[in-house]
């Protein structure tokens, strides 16, 4: 099974970015993969996703600061977070369908 290895999480200003990577053991190739995120105290929920085309889609909290893509060649999926707010705070994990999921990687927005 395709296990997933997510990086490039810590601690920023509130303003700032970060990026997030997701590589994949395996291929990615004809796999709709997404980024969830989970809060303390809070369900997971979903902040990314992208198609096998690159289709991407973003839920109104994240839309237009976050950036999912996608590097088929690499098995890696990226997020780009920019303009950072202490609510983005929380464990982000990687999505590969169907059904696996990374270890996660926090990401601490002070304000």
């Amino acid at each position: 099974q395709v296990q997933l290895v997510e990086s490039g999480g810590g601690l920023v200003q509130a303003g700032g970015s970060l990026r997030l990577s997701c590589a994949a053991s395996g291929s990615i190739l004809n796999r709709a993969m997404a980024w969830h995120r989970q809060a303390p105290g809070k369900q997971r929920e979903v902040v990314a996703t992208i198609s096998t085309g690159g289709y991407t889609n973003y839920p109104d909290s994240v839309n237009g600061r976050f950036t999912i893509s996608r590097d088929n060649n690499r098995n890696t999926v990226y997020l780009q977070m920019n303009s950072l707010k202490p609510d983005d705070t929380g464990v982000y994990y990687c999505y590969l369908t169907p059904g696996v999921w990374g270890q996660g990687t926090q990401v601490t927005v002070s304000s």
